[in-house]
């Protein structure tokens, strides 16, 4: 007679796996820092290319097996080997207790485009994270990778943050104006940040460290947001400035709630 069983070995939860060519490829597109690692089944092709071309550019293993053992493996966890079709993307757990994608302030967001340096990147990432935005939209040509340089300038926000990279800021702005959204730019011609309600829907476009935001960017916000220079500088870090913009609208939402409704 046998004795008590044990506990069940803990399985991978199956939503926490991207099965198939088209949805590792988005995941690796749109939230590269969520994947642990891709897992391929050993077949040459355009398709396999795209997939180690998007691993490389952002820093994420990448491992060729034998289809047996891709099957083996999702079949551990539960997953449909027949709809992985010889790709697979393993993400990142959740943190217990709480999901860390949920948006802090929903009506508070930053767009990001041609930040070259991963560590300004990062930079960036821990203000925005500090200030409670909702939703930071990164466009991904032109822009550094989340990188273990970036993360760790981040300083641990790239784990709650809600983070997209997006292929065309212009079409996000339009989407965004037509959710409601006051969409303003940071550039050293703009006005005092104080001197606009920031207290509603509002996002927040930061270009790069060279050229700062690009024209057609330029042209479609509602306007551009700056900060005085008093001293001989002529400009502060990307990051910087966007700490003063964001608790800018920090300080109107704490002072004016209404705006928030």
């Amino acid at each position: 007679m046998s004795g008590p069983k044990g506990p069940e070995p803990s399985r991978e939860p199956v939503a926490r796996w991207r099965l198939g060519f088209q949805p590792v490829r988005e995941i690796l597109r749109s939230r590269p820092h969520e994947v642990v690692e891709v897992v391929i089944g050993r077949a040459p092709g355009e398709r396999r290319r795209t997939i180690e071309g998007l691993c490389a550019r952002h820093g994420v293993p990448v491992r060729s097996v034998a289809t047996a053992d891709l099957r083996s493996r999702l079949d551990a966890v539960g997953g449909d080997h027949v709809a992985a079709r010889g790709f697979a993307a393993c993400l990142a757990p959740r943190r217990r207790g709480g999901t860390p994608l949920a948006p802090a302030d929903p009506k508070l967001l930053v767009l990001v485009e041609d930040v070259q340096d991963p560590r300004n990147l990062g930079a960036l990432l821990r203000v925005c994270e500090g200030a409670g935005v909702g939703r930071v939209l990164i466009r991904d040509r032109g822009a550094a990778p989340l990188s273990p340089a970036a993360a760790g300038a981040a300083a641990g926000a790239v784990d709650w943050l809600a983070i997209e990279r997006i292929t065309n800021s212009a079409r996000e702005i339009e989407r965004l104006k037509q959710d409601g959204f006051w969409v303003y730019g940071a550039d050293a011609t703009g006005d005092a940040p104080w001197t606009v309600d920031l207290s509603g829907r509002i996002a927040l476009c930061i270009g790069g460290e060279a050229r700062g935001l690009r024209r057609r960017t330029r042209s479609l916000c509602d306007g551009l947001l700056g900060l005085p220079m008093r001293g001989h500088v002529e400009s502060l870090n990307l990051s910087t400035a966007a700490a003063a913009l964001l608790y800018e609208a920090v300080r109107q939402r704490l002072v004016r709630p209404e705006g928030l409704a």
